[in-house]
């Protein structure tokens, strides 16, 4: 027998307590939150370092300070979170099956299901780093677990390649643990993390960024002995002569998180091949009806204060779907990305919708300094900003009215270029 729930969260993270809170506070009384760990908090649990809330809270939280705020305030609503429960299939009408070692196998029907299982990281079998498979080789993120959660230290002496916020973050926890951290390597000739990470984890610990280098070899067949790291050329190929052999014993990889999206391939969700994350409107609905996608499953984010905001418009838009109350739309915008422009999200507007106003985000391909993005309806400008800089390490969010969208049938959104690094 399926058990019948009106709002079925998938994940116990950020964007699912955010989610499932806004749907009870839509109204819905049958709400639940399946979640795999032992415990609700998502990454936010081993990311102990302030900076989060700035926006959301207005106020400087640690990772898990930033967490509890929505654990005490899901308790509070007494939505249920099941936890050691994987979900193992989910059908385009909402048909759930999940385990669990308490419950075992079990069956849920909901009316409408949010999914927000977050992302992943990508690992070296990903990036086809030559040299064997020693031990010492790790994600940052597995690291950031060991250390702040496990007390355990991976290495002394480390090498962090990519400039993702986690391992700019890891290259200061390792080194106020006691380790060397001997440098930063970014393929990129820019950072991919937010520029107060590299300012905060690497120049104030005189840790060296070297752009646009990457690792060509990993030494060692036990342990890690040491890496290779050699310049890249504009195609991103190793420029011969330009090796350097840093000795160490660890390698952090930070090269990227995918969202976890094979439960949106079951439910056959369509997927942006930008994005790695379904395609949704601005309430956050796929192209499946009833289904809902927010957080770092849908885009990776930035900063999880746009996480959560993000999920409460899928939540109470999923209480609004189950209830059946959800406005029809007789026709979309669609969102384009124009230059210098990668991710659009939502990639479709509604010209009928419960909320005013529209938020759209995307990530700058590139950096650019001086810079104006625009969103474009034809020769028709319906917004403006100006940037000293735009970075693909931080991403841009803006609302706007509604109505600003109707009788358009596409917008573009863009970068006009002054001056480029």
């Amino acid at each position: 027998m399926s058990q019948e729930i009106d709002v079925l969260v998938i994940g116990a993270g950020p964007a699912g307590l955010a989610a499932a809170a806004a749907a009870r506070e839509a109204g819905c009384q049958s709400v639940m939150i399946l979640e795999r760990d032992d415990a609700p908090g998502g990454i936010l649990q081993q990311c102990i370092h302030p900076g989060f809330g700035l926006h959301r809270f207005k106020e400087e939280l640690t990772g898990p300070e930033y967490a509890q705020r929505f654990i005490d305030r899901v308790n509070e609503l007494q939505i249920p979170i099941q936890c050691r429960t994987m979900v193992l299939d989910i059908t385009p009408d909402r048909q759930v099956t999940a385990i669990s070692p308490e419950r075992g196998v079990q069956l849920f029907q909901a009316k409408a299901i949010v999914l927000a299982m977050g992302c992943r990281e990508r690992t070296r079998g990903a990036l086809m780093i030559p040299g064997t498979r020693p031990a010492g080789v790790y994600s940052a993120g597995t690291a950031q677990r060991l250390v702040n959660m496990e007390g355990f230290m991976p290495g002394k002496r480390v090498v962090i390649l990519g400039s993702g916020d986690i391992g700019l973050i890891m290259a200061r926890r390792m080194t106020f643990e006691g380790a060397k951290v001997l440098a930063c390597v970014e393929l990129m000739p820019f950072s991919s993390g937010l520029k107060r990470n590299v300012v905060q984890c690497l120049n104030d610990f005189d840790i060296p960024l070297l752009l646009s280098h990457t690792v060509t070899q990993i030494h060692g067949r036990e342990r890690v002995e040491g890496v290779t790291v050699a310049a890249v050329d504009e195609k991103r190929r190793p420029i011969p002569g330009t090796e350097q052999y840093f000795e160490c014993d660890t390698l952090l990889l930070s090269v990227g998180l995918i969202p976890e999206n094979e439960l949106s391939i079951k439910a056959k969700v369509p997927l942006s091949p930008v994005t790695s994350g379904p395609t949704v409107d601005d309430s956050m609905q796929t192209e499946v009806p009833g289904i809902f996608s927010c957080g770092n499953v849908l885009h990776v984010h930035d900063l999880v204060d746009y996480v959560s905001l993000e999920s409460e418009v899928a939540g109470r838009e999923a209480a609004r779907f189950a209830a059946g109350s959800t406005p029809v739309p007789a026709a979309y915008t669609l969102v384009k990305d124009g230059f210098g422009v990668r991710g659009c999200v939502p990639q479709r507007i509604r010209d009928a919708g419960a909320d005013e106003k529209v938020a759209i985000s995307f990530r700058p391909a590139d950096v650019y300094r001086n810079a104006t993005w625009q969103i474009r309806a034809g020769e028709n400008i319906l917004l403006k900003r100006r940037a000293m800089i735009l970075t693909p390490g931080e991403s841009q969010r803006v609302e706007l009215p509604r109505e600003q969208f109707k009788g358009i049938p596409e917008v573009t959104v863009e970068v006009v270029m002054e001056e480029k690094k």
